[in-house]
């Protein structure tokens, strides 16, 4: 039997060892979070363990309403040492979970703590971690997991005022457009403030779209995302999306998402002109409790796994995209029912590739279901690994939990004589940095 969270921890083979040695000192590229770019400027502190792990984070308030916790202690007004106790007696409920994992390597990497956290040392591990944590700030633990890049998650609008280099840490933002597929005339307004522009019609939509991309790249944008629960099944020509754009206010569904569509095409091909990568992440569902949605606001806990995505509206979209027109495109489903089918669509067009299994997928065997299928599918040398998908400075453990088990899964075909040794160091190698390095061209 293994040691509790030991250094071989995920590591099953003498190979995997060695592969994960390879990688376990390789900088971070986090090419998509959610973390919060103004107290990375100010070089934020931390007051207690409890605000680090759940002023912010979703997986945790969703993992203390399954167990039963008062919502009280989630986001209500109890203290974050009250917080942090409901969260350490719940913890070992979670067997297998993620989160488990995650919290484990938090408390070891970040705190130099290394025991099961549960409600009976709740109290002694709070106050342990807090007599460190005043010599943790996100400087420091972006210094301690040697964070090379990150892409933040922005929305057209924004000013980037505090996006720049901090210490060795690269902070761009990811240009995100998922507000405008609201056709909300108060948000079409504010994007036409920022971007100095009247948005009467499409072409003007265009051209404050083009002010703002351009904004976004002069501010050091490499990279695109966008979000939605599944890609169009039909597109405007640009004479039709220019009436819709005019009548938005009333459109069906069917000519909002041929709308959706035209627009997303659109900006497809402006990210190819400015050697953008394009993110897609789909098969999401959002905001599913009412009343906790006007109890809590979004990004709370409560967005849930859409409907498996239909593949012929994936190879549809993509189609509609000359080869030498289209992006490098990353493709996350949250619904990886019919991963094989999307995965192998890839090799169907240049510069598509599947991204890193998201967010509820971001488990142990959703990530080596993820590896399994573009090893056997794809081209596992191609990929671009790991991102953390946070709001949470203390998720950087996330890379040493990815790095671990892709060492493992390639450490098999090494072990049973299927793959050498050196190649399996250099294909790690490749996933966990040098892949997203080059195309992001940093």
């Amino acid at each position: 039997m293994k040691k509790f969270f030991d250094d071989d921890l995920f590591l099953d083979t003498q190979a995997s060892v060695k592969i994960y040695e390879a990688v376990k000192n390789l900088p971070i590229i986090d090419y998509h979070c959610h973390l919060n770019v103004p107290k990375i400027a100010q070089n934020a502190g931390f007051d207690d363990i409890g605000q680090l792990w759940l002023a912010e984070d979703h997986y945790k308030w969703r993992a203390m309403r399954l167990c039963g916790v008062d919502e009280k202690y989630i986001t209500g007004n109890a203290s974050f040492r009250e917080k942090f106790i409901e969260y350490s007696r719940i913890l070992p409920k979670l067997a297998g979970n993620a989160l488990y994992y995650w919290s484990q390597l938090e408390l070891k990497l970040v705190f130099g703590i290394n025991e099961p956290l549960t409600g009976d040392n709740a109290e002694r591990i709070y106050d342990e971690a807090n007599a460190k944590i005043k010599d943790i700030n996100v400087s420091s633990i972006l210094k301690q997991f040697n964070v090379e890049y990150i892409a933040s998650t922005d929305d057209p609008t924004d000013s980037l005022e505090l996006h720049g280099k901090y210490d060795e840490t690269q902070v761009a933002p990811t240009f995100r457009p998922d507000k405008l597929f609201t056709f909300d005339d108060g948000y079409i307004g504010q994007l036409a403030k920022v971007a100095g522009v009247e948005i009467n019609t499409l072409d003007d939509l265009y051209i404050a779209l083009t002010n703002r991309l351009d904004f976004f790249v002069s501010k050091g944008c490499r990279i695109s995302d966008h979000g939605f629960a599944k890609f169009p099944k039909g597109y405007a020509s640009y004479e039709e999306a220019s009436s819709l754009f005019t009548k938005r206010n009333s459109l069906t569904a069917d000519e909002r998402d041929k709308l959706f569509g035209h627009i997303l095409l659109w900006l497809t091909r402006r990210y190819k002109e400015r050697d953008m990568i394009m993110q897609i992440h789909f098969a999401v569902v959002r905001n599913n409790n009412p009343e906790m949605f006007v109890r809590c606001g979004v990004d709370s806990g409560f967005d849930l796994i859409a409907k498996e995505q239909d593949i012929n509206d994936l190879i549809q979209f993509l189609a509609m995209t000359p080869d030498n027109e289209r992006p490098e495109t990353i493709l996350y489903t949250l619904n990886d029912n019919n991963l094989s089918a999307i995965v192998c669509a890839t090799g169907a067009f240049r510069n598509v590739k599947a991204g890193a299994a998201w967010w509820f997928n971001d488990t142990v065997k959703g990530i080596y279901k993820n590896l399994d299928v573009i090893s056997e599918y794809a081209a596992l040398g191609t990929s671009y690994g790991m991102l953390t998908d946070s709001r949470s400075f203390a998720s950087y453990v996330r890379f040493d939990f990815f790095r671990r088990l892709l060492a493992n899964h390639i450490g098999k075909y090494v072990e049973n004589g299927e793959y050498d040794l050196e190649s399996a160091k250099k294909i790690a190698q490749d996933v966990c940095y040098y892949n997203i390095k080059g195309a992001l061209k940093i």
